[in-house]
C-alpha cells in the first residue's frame, strides 16, 4: 500500500520561509562583500552599461541617469515580501529625504523578464510612486546588467505550469553616484528612516 502523502500547508509554509531565508542571507553576504567585509569589494567592478527598456517601451540606457545619483534595486513584481517591502522603504526614504531627493534616481530592474514586461514593470513601480523607475529587457540583457552589478538571480520552481515559478536573488541597493560610478552598497532590509539617513550621509 503506498504510503506517500502530500506535504501540508505547513510544511509547504517552511519550506517557503526557508526560501526567503536563504535569500535574505545571501543579500548580507553579498553587502558585505561589496563593502569589502568578506574579502571581496575593494578593487571590483561595480556597475557598467546597459541598454534595457522602460515601462513605455522605450530603450533606457545607463546614460539616460547621469547627473543624478541612482539608486539601483535588483527584484520581481510576483515577489511575495521582499521586493514590495524594499521599494516601500525606498519611496518612503525618498520623501523623508526633502529637498535631497531631487538628487537620487531609484531604479528597479526586473530579473524576471519572462513576465515583467514593460506595462506589468509600469504598473507595479507606480504602485510606490511616480519616482521609482521601472526597467525590463530581454533575458540576455538582464543576464549582462545582472552580471555588471554582481546580481545572483535563479528560477525556483513551485510547480507543473509555465509560471508556477518564484525567483531566488540577492537583495541589496546600488548607490551609484552622478557619473555613474559605483559609491556603496545600502542595505534593502533597513527602515525607510535609515535608507534616508544612509543616503544623505553617502551623498555629502
Amino acid at each position: 500500500m503506498n504510503t506517500t502523502t502530500k506535504p501540508g500547508p505547513q510544511r509547504r509554509l517552511y519550506a517557503a520561509m526557508g526560501v526567503l531565508l536563504a535569500v535574505l542571507l545571501l543579500g548580507a553576504g553579498v553587502f558585505m562583500w561589496l563593502s569589502g567585509g568578506a574579502g571581496g569589494g575593494n578593487g571590483i567592478a561595480i556597475g557598467g552599461p546597459f541598454t534595457l527598456e522602460d515601462g513605455n517601451g522605450k530603450p533606457v540606457t545607463d546614460r539616460d541617469f547621469r547627473g543624478k545619483y541612482t539608486l539601483v534595486y535588483f527584484g520581481y513584481t510576483f515577489c511575495p515580501d521582499v521586493c514590495p517591502t524594499t521599494l516601500s522603504a525606498v519611496a518612503d526614504a525618498m520623501d523623508k529625504l526633502g529637498p535631497d531627493a531631487a538628487k537620487v534616481r531609484p531604479v528597479f530592474i526586473t530579473v524576471d523578464p519572462a513576465r515583467d514586461t514593460p506595462p506589468v514593470v509600469k504598473k507595479y513601480t507606480a504602485a510606490f510612486g511616480p519616482e521609482i523607475t521601472g526597467l525590463t529587457g530581454t533575458p540576455d540583457q538582464i543576464a549582462r546588467v545582472a552580471k555588471e552589478y554582481r546580481v545572483y538571480y535563479a528560477e525556483h520552481r513551485t510547480g507543473p505550469g509555465p509560471n508556477d515559478y518564484s525567483m531566488d536573488h540577492s537583495s541589496v541597493l546600488y548607490l551609484m553616484d552622478p557619473n555613474g560610478a559605483f559609491l556603496a552598497p545600502v542595505r534593502a532590509d533597513q527602515t525607510a528612516d535609515e535608507i534616508a539617513a544612509n543616503l544623505k550621509k553617502l551623498m555629502g
